[in-house]
C-alpha cells in the first residue's frame, strides 16, 4: 500500500476535525498485501458530519432536522423533552390559583408529605423535581403557566361535534394550562357534547350520561400526560352520535404494540415529569393500569370494549356506544315491537318469525314487516334460510 504512512498521520486528523472524535489507526499486512484497520469506539453522544446528523433507515441515509433532531439528541443525552429547563422564566411568573389547586388535591391524594405542601412555591416545585439547576423545566411551564402556548405550540385541546367525518357542527377550543385543560375539558365534554338520560329516585335528580365518566376522564389524562408537545398539535377530540374519539400526538414505548398496552404492563411514561406530578395531585397511578381501568370501566357501564390503535405519529382511544340499548334504539327510530325483539336476540342470540309474533303478540304479516326494516336498518342480519328454519340475528358491524 503506498503512502501507508501517510495515511496513519491523515486519517486521525481528518476525523477529528470533521466528525469531532479520536480513532485508532493501524497498519497490517498479510502476506504480501498491506491494509489499513480504523478502530471506532461506540460513542454516549451523537456524532454529527460537518454539523449535520444522519441516521439510516433500511438501505438509505436520511438527515435529520428540526423536532426529531431534538428528540434524538435529548434521548441520547438521557433527557426527555419535558425535563428541558426554559430561560427568562421563574417560579414567581406561575399561576398561584394553579398551585393553591394542585396543593389540595395533593393533600387528599396523601402522595406529598403535609411538610412540603406548606412550604414556598419555590421549594414545591423542587420537590416535584421540576427545575434544573437555576432554570424550570418545560414540565412546569405546562403544568403552572397563565398561557404555556407561548412557549409550546399546541399545547391546547380542541374538541369537535361531528355529523359524519367531513361535517363538522360546532367546536371548542381549550387553553390554559394542563390542569385547568383537564377539568375545562371534563366540564365541557359533559355539559355540551355528550348527552345525560335524566331520571328521579324519589326528588333527587339522576343523570345517567352516554359513556362513563370516569373512563373518558382516564383517557383524556392519559393523552395529556403522554403526548408528544415536540409536535406542536393540539389533541384533539372528536364527538360522533355514536361514538366518542379522542386523539394525541405520541409514540409507544420502544418495542411496545397495542397489546403490550391491553396486557398487564409497567408504567413508562413518555414525560416523566409532568406523569410524576399528576401521580402526586392524585390524578394517575403509577402502575400502567390506565388502559385496564378505562375497559373495566365501559364493561361495568354495559358498553362494548374501546378500540385502541395507533397510526404514524399518533394514539388514538374510541368510546362506542351499545346501539342495542333501549334508549340509542328509540333514537334509531326503532319502534317498541322492535325493540323488544332485539333485547331478546341480545339474550337468546337469534329471533324467528314465529318468536316474533309470541314476544309482540302480533300478527305474521307484522313481524315480517318489521324484521325486514331491522335488516333494511342494518340491525339484524337474516340467516339466509326460508321458511319455518329462518332466523335473525344481530349485525356485528354495528357493534
Amino acid at each position: 500500500m503506498r503512502d501507508a504512512k501517510k495515511l496513519l498521520e491523515e486519517i486521525p486528523n481528518k476525523v477529528r476535525d470533521i466528525l469531532g472524535i479520536l480513532v485508532d489507526v493501524n497498519l497490517h499486512q498479510i502476506d504480501q498485501e498491506k491494509y489499513i484497520e480504523i478502530i471506532v469506539e461506540q460513542h454516549p453522544y451523537p456524532v454529527n458530519y460537518k454539523g449535520q446528523y444522519h441516521y439510516r433507515s433500511g438501505s438509505t441515509k436520511q438527515e435529520l432536522k428540526g423536532a426529531a433532531l431534538d428528540k434524538f439528541l435529548l434521548q441520547k443525552k438521557g433527557k426527555r423533552w419535558d425535563g428541558v429547563p426554559v430561560p427568562n422564566v421563574s417560579t414567581s411568573d406561575l399561576k398561584q390559583e394553579t398551585f393553591d389547586f394542585f396543593r389540595k388535591r395533593a393533600f387528599r391524594s396523601k402522595r406529598i408529605d403535609e411538610e412540603s405542601l406548606t412550604d414556598s412555591n419555590e421549594h414545591l416545585i423542587e420537590n416535584l423535581q421540576l427545575k434544573e439547576g437555576k432554570f424550570l423545566k418545560r414540565a412546569s411551564i405546562l403544568l403552572f403557566y397563565t398561557n404555556p402556548e407561548k412557549y409550546v405550540t399546541g399545547a391546547y385541546i380542541k374538541i369537535g361535534f361531528f355529523e359524519s367525518d367531513s361535517d363538522l357542527r360546532f367546536q371548542d377550543e381549550i387553553h390554559g394550562n394542563l390542569f385547568e385543560q383537564i377539568e375545562k375539558t371534563t366540564e365541557l365534554l359533559f355539559t355540551k357534547y355528550v348527552k345525560a338520560l335524566i331520571s328521579y329516585e324519589g326528588l333527587n335528580r339522576v343523570e345517567t350520561y352516554e359513556y362513563p365518566k370516569e373512563a373518558i376522564r382516564e383517557a383524556l389524562l392519559n393523552a395529556v400526560a403522554h403526548k408528544d408537545y415536540s409536535g406542536g398539535v393540539p389533541i384533539q377530540i372528536s364527538v360522533y352520535k355514536d361514538k366518542l374519539m379522542i386523539w394525541n400526538e405520541g409514540q409507544l414505548p420502544e418495542n411496545w404494540t397495542i397489546e403490550t398496552l391491553l396486557e398487564k404492563h409497567a408504567s413508562k411514561p413518555f414525560n416523566p415529569d409532568l406523569a410524576n406530578a399528576f401521580f402526586r395531585s392524585g390524578y394517575i397511578e403509577s402502575w400502567g393500569r390506565g388502559i385496564s381501568k378505562i375497559i373495566e370501566q365501559c364493561f361495568d357501564f354495559g358498553l362494548p370494549t374501546p378500540l385502541f390503535y395507533f397510526k404514524s405519529s399518533g394514539f388514538w382511544v374510541e368510546f362506542r356506544k351499545d346501539i342495542y340499548s333501549h334508549n340509542q334504539l328509540k333514537e334509531l327510530g326503532v319502534n317498541e315491537r322492535q325493540i323488544k325483539a332485539v333485547l331478546f336476540v341480545k339474550d337468546n342470540g337469534k329471533v324467528s318469525n314465529s318468536d316474533y309474533q309470541k314476544i309482540n303478540d302480533c300478527s305474521r304479516n307484522t313481524a315480517s314487516n318489521d324484521l325486514a326494516e331491522l335488516v333494511e336498518k342494518g340491525l339484524f342480519l337474516p340467516s339466509g334460510q326460508k321458511g319455518a328454519g329462518a332466523y335473525y340475528t344481530l349485525n356485528g358491524i354495528a357493534q
